[in-house]
C-alpha cells in the first residue's frame, strides 16, 4: 500500500539509534544512511512542532533487568562498554524531544511512550531506526495494537539481516500500516500541517 496521509497529530518514533548499534554492521543501508535520513525526518518534525521520540535500549551492567526467557540463540555475557546506550550525535541534544528508555525489543512494553503519545494527542507514529526485523517491527507491532495509525521510513531502517530486513517490509509492515521514503513522509507531512 502507498502512503496515503499524515495526521496532524504524527510523531516521529526512532528506534535505538545509538552507538552501540549504529556501530554494528548493518544491510541493507549502512547505519550512517538511515542516521542522516533519520535527522532528516527529525528536522522536519521538529520545524513543524511536532514530537519527536528517540528511543534506546540499556541494561543494567549485569543483565539483571534484561527481559527473562530461555533463548535457543545465548545473550551477550559481558556487560556494553561504556556509552554504548548513547543517542548518536546528529539526533541528540534537541530540549524538546522525548527520550524512552526500553529493556525490551519494542518500546511500548515496560515504558511511559504510549502515555507520552497520548498525552500530547497523537494519532499516528511515523518508526525508523535499527533494527528493521527487532526494534522497528515490534514498536510498529504494539502500535498498531494500541491503535495509532502507523507509517514506517522504509528508507531510514536497516538491520543486522537482509532477508529478515525484506521480511519485515514486505510481508509484515503493510500489514501494521502504510510505508513510504523519507522524502515521500517529509512532503506529506507539510501538507498537513497548519
Amino acid at each position: 500500500m502507498a502512503l496515503t496521509t499524515v495526521d496532524p497529530n504524527t510523531a516521529l518514533v526512532l528506534i535505538d539509534l545509538q552507538h552501540g548499534i549504529t556501530g554494528a554492521p548493518t544491510t541493507p543501508l549502512t547505519s550512517a544512511e538511515v542516521v542522516r535520513r533519520s535527522a532528516e525526518l527529525a528536522d522536519a518534525f521538529r520545524a513543524n512542532g511536532a514530537p519527536v521520540v528517540l528511543v534506546r535500549v540499556t541494561f543494567a551492567p549485569d543483565g539483571a533487568d534484561a527481559a527473562p526467557g530461555r533463548t535457543e540463540r545465548p545473550r551477550p555475557g559481558e556487560a556494553p562498554p561504556e556509552g554504548w546506550d548513547v543517542i548518536v550525535d546528529e539526533l541528540s541534544g534537541h530540549p524538546g524531544d522525548i527520550v524512552v528508555t526500553k529493556r525490551n525489543w519494542g518500546a511500548f512494553h515496560g515504558t511511559d511512550l504510549d502515555l507520552q503519545l497520548r498525552r500530547r494527542g497523537v494519532t499516528q507514529i511515523v518508526l525508523a531506526g535499527i533494527a528493521t526485523s527487532i526494534g522497528v517491527e515490534s514498536t510498529a507491532r504494539a502500535a498498531h495494537e494500541h491503535g495509532y495509525h502507523v507509517t514506517l521510513a522504509t528508507d531510514a531502517m536497516t538491520d543486522l539481516n537482509e532477508d529478515a530486513h525484506r521480511n519485515s517490509i514486505e510481508r509484515i509492515f503493510p500489514r501494521l500500516g502504510e510505508t513510504g521514503t523519507t522524502a515521500e513522509i517529509v512532503e506529506l507531512f507539510g501538507k498537513t500541517r497548519p
